[in-house]
């Protein structure tokens, strides 16, 4: 598959160095060329200094033929508003959308983003361990 990070953060440099090591073709952007020294030596994808929200940036990444975006940068704003316009403008055929807030989770969700909350995740896999 196509792939297209927003955010070479540590979560987003570990999913890009996962997918590319199982054989996808990855591309990761971050505003911050520095952040793609998190990638391992390995990393045999793209790494592209670029804003998800700028329509360009998205083009010059490879937006139009990806299978798959995902947004994790560290602001739900703008992976909420990347995932829209790869969504919608660029209609990519799946977006997944990390959002810290699981107000704003639940409610993108019924939107029709595919998202998720690490702040839901990790709250429940600690309620397991207290009760475990």
């Amino acid at each position: 598959m196509k792939i297209l990070i927003m955010g070479c953060g540590r979560v987003g440099a570990r999913l890009a160095s996962m997918l590319d090591k199982d054989g996808h073709e990855v591309t990761i952007m971050d505003i911050d060329t520095y952040s793609f020294r998190r990638l391992p030596p390995s990393f045999g994808g793209t790494a592209l200094f670029g804003n998800g929200i700028d329509q360009e940036a998205l083009k010059k990444a490879g937006i139009e033929g990806v299978d798959i975006f995902i947004a994790v940068t560290q602001g739900d704003n703008r992976n909420v508003m990347a995932c829209q316009i790869a969504k919608h403008v660029f209609n990519v055929p799946r977006v997944i959308c990390r959002l810290y807030d699981p107000l704003r989770e639940e409610m993108y969700a019924a939107l029709g983003l595919e998202t998720i909350s690490p702040t839901k995740i990790f709250a429940q896999l600690l309620k397991e361990k207290i009760e475990g």
